[in-house]
């Protein structure tokens, strides 16, 4: 049922109802995805979006969180009890530096503002494998050692990668203010593709390191370590986020289980990060990324595989 811009008359409020989360973005790329995960778990799930498309969601707001008054005033009318914020630029490829800055970082700014000022408890945060700077470098990713985790240090210089930076920094200072949400989740995701995208394309292509090269592709998969998560697998994240019981901010990295590429990682390692150290010895098609912490934190395991 969709619903006009920021109208507190045509969202009844759920008190005594299910919870509601409201998901920016829920017309994006991943949005539909995250929006049907959250509905068939039981939630009321409004979808707040810059072009007030509809949705499967059960509500429909207009709203653009560069914006603080529309941030605020579409979570109000939502009657949130969480917010998922996915509505943010996904590449620097198409907008000036700086809009796609601000659309990571003083969306976020915003939305936790919001949060804050009308007591939302939990919130989650796309970030990105950027924010280590990766993905849209124009230089090779600069690694310290391999399997990639949470403790690697970071330095992105692009526009979206220093957004995805900014956002994660802006979270922690939330964190720490007495009224500010209790449990804030970062993401950092890879490309997302659907199971189709995934088709596309895997099936016929030659993933093999020298194939990838031929391909065009090369500087892209080596900048994301050859990582990838299937938009289900993502959905079901950002749902055990939502659902988190930890206190402060935390960053979570999320991977498919296994590369892109049809070599064994080990050999993938020596091909193309020859001089990166490697924390331990891989095993098989093994990640390049590490999603211990979202398995120790939030009981999440990556399921689907392009294989």
């Amino acid at each position: 049922m969709p619903q006009s811009h920021l109208d507190t008359e045509e969202i009844p409020s759920t008190t005594g109802m299910t919870s509601t989360v409201a998901v920016t973005g829920g017309t994006g790329k991943i949005g539909p995805t995250v929006v049907a995960a959250l509905q068939s778990a039981g939630y009321r799930v409004v979808n707040i979006s810059r072009s007030g498309g509809e949705t499967e969601a059960d509500a429909d707001l207009r709203a653009d969180m560069t914006d603080a008054g529309e941030a605020y005033g579409a979570f109000a009318t939502a009657d949130a009890d969480a917010i998922v914020h996915l509505g943010m630029l996904s590449t620097p490829d198409h907008d000036p530096g700086h809009v796609v800055f601000e659309s990571n970082a003083m969306s976020t700014y915003n939305v936790l503002q919001a949060a804050e000022a009308l007591d939302v408890d939990t919130v989650v945060l796309a970030s990105s494998l950027s924010a280590v700077g990766a993905s849209f470098e124009p230089e090779p990713i600069r690694l310290s050692y391999l399997p990639l985790d949470e403790s690697h240090p970071v330095s992105p210089s692009n526009s979206y990668g220093m957004g995805k930076h900014v956002l994660e920094v802006t979270a922690d200072g939330f964190a720490h203010r007495q009224n500010g949400p209790r449990t804030i989740a970062s993401i950092r995701f890879p490309w997302m593709p659907t199971d189709e995208q995934m088709r596309e394309t895997f099936d016929h292509a030659d993933r093999t390191p020298d194939g990838v090269r031929e391909s065009g592709h090369f500087e892209t998969a080596r900048n994301t370590v050859f990582a990838y998560l299937s938009q289900q697998d993502a959905a079901e994240l950002v749902r055990l986020a939502v659902e988190a019981d930890f206190e402060g901010h935390e960053r979570f990295f999320a991977s498919a289980p296994d590369t892109s590429a049809d070599v064994p990682t080990e050999e993938l390692v020596e091909a193309v990060y020859p001089d990166v150290e490697c924390k331990r010895e891989f095993e098989g098609y093994e990640a390049l990324i590490s999603t211990e912490k979202a398995k120790r934190m939030l009981g999440w395991e990556p399921e689907r595989s392009w294989r």
